[in-house]
């Protein structure tokens, strides 16, 4: 492709029935793309269509999550009529299934999936089971799944996700695939995938949008930490509040923004330990989120897992907020310590309680966050790292 050709693009989504981060990417990137003056296809289903299907759709499901007859013709009908140059995949779990990559191989035009999560690697999508980073698919074979029921807490539904990917795996289909991690750990974790050739595996991180004011200064932040995310036990809220326990009477505030399965408990242990300095926002908007965060020390991010590729760490960038983060798989790979943060032993209370008391002590850690946003987490680089992706793609 020319440098100043617009391909034309075919996004392809299929959205879960709860909200996620995926759809905000999708919604970004098309904007992105029409806003840089490429014609835009969006093809999309939603999960909430499960609950209307007849008894007999339900009893063929797991055929159609393998392969979708629907979604292959109605894609390969796009593509033609379109005359569409790329086809870029979010995702494909339940009913656009992986029919989509068939559809654009039958019409000769190339695919872009982008990596949200391992579920190409782990049916469960988290390497993460029973509390624990668990990476037993990858180094034993996908059927370990299926004795502790990683998908859903189904070994049935965990069988199902086996068997798609393992016939994927043996139809050859994900040799053709181009693939976009979000981050240098996420392609390290790919390439484990050895049917993937190394050419075809790029990294882009997500974009945030800058907001509209000035850097908040370190001296003029109010003296708080915040938290945002799910109120649950995969994203260390539990180990959050035992740090904020230690600190005693010393705490400075705490923020969490959020709700979800641990919220309750979090309430019962915040009264039961006297955590004054602790307050539960629930859910909050994001654009107040953004602004919560840049007038406070520092983000707080306790994952247990490997996450995706957690947004709030561009969103605090942003603003010049330094990251708090456990020193695991993403979040810990996106956070320098004493650069642009602080890193801690995921499980380790004591080590998060340090960090918080050490993140203040770091200089012109604001002015360098706002550079590395700058350099990486932009529109405009978003944008020139797509195109450059895209164009190798269609070589």
């Amino acid at each position: 492709m020319k440098d100043e050709y617009k391909p034309t693009v075919l996004i392809v989504h299929n959205y879960y029935q709860i909200p996620g981060g995926e759809d905000t990417v999708v919604a970004n990137e098309k904007r992105m793309l029409e806003k840089h003056g490429h014609k835009v296809i969006l093809y999309t289903r939603h999960n909430s269509e499960l609950k209307e299907l007849s008894r007999w759709q339900k009893l063929t499901l797991p055929f159609a999550t393998v392969f979708n007859k629907r979604t292959y013709d109605e894609v390969r009908r796009i593509i033609r009529k379109q005359q569409v140059d790329i086809v870029h995949v979010h995702n494909t779990l339940n009913l656009i299934s992986p029919a989509v990559y068939y559809a654009a191989a039958a019409c000769k035009t190339p695919v872009v999936q982008t990596i949200h999560n391992f579920r190409l690697l782990c049916p469960g999508a988290t390497f993460y089971r029973d509390g624990h980073i668990c990476e037993e698919c990858l180094e034993k074979g996908l059927f370990h799944a299926v004795k502790y029921g990683c998908y859903r807490g189904s070994r049935l539904q965990t069988l199902a996700c086996v068997i798609n990917a393992k016939f994927h795996r043996l139809t050859g289909i994900y040799k053709k695939l181009n693939y976009i991690c979000l981050t240098e750990f996420n392609k390290e974790k790919m390439l484990a995938f050895k049917q993937i050739a190394p050419e075809r595996v790029f990294v882009k991180p997500n974009f945030v949008e800058s907001i509209d004011s000035e850097i908040v200064p370190p001296e003029k932040r109010e003296e708080r930490f915040i938290f945002v995310g799910r109120l649950e036990r995969l994203k260390g809220v539990d180990v959050l509040l035992k740090a904020w326990k230690m600190m005693g009477d010393s705490a400075p505030r705490l923020l969490l923004c959020g709700n979800g399965p641990m919220e309750e408990q979090c309430r019962e242990y915040i009264a039961k330990n006297g955590l004054d300095s602790v307050e539960m926002m629930g859910f909050v908007p994001n654009a107040e989120t953004r602004k919560l965060i840049a007038n406070s020390r520092a983000l707080i991010l306790p994952t247990q897992c490997y996450e995706g590729f957690p947004m709030t760490i561009a969103e605090a960038f942003s603003v010049g907020t330094p990251v708090i983060a456990s020193d695991l798989g993403n979040a810990g790979s996106l956070v320098e310590e004493g650069v642009t943060g602080c890193k801690f032993a995921a499980d380790s209370p004591e080590e998060l309680m340090k960090s918080a008391l050490r993140v203040n002590t770091y200089l012109d850690i604001c002015k360098i966050t706002v550079a590395e946003y700058k350099e990486k987490y932009t529109e405009e680089r978003n944008y020139k790292n797509l195109m450059e992706i895209y164009r190798k793609a269609n070589c």
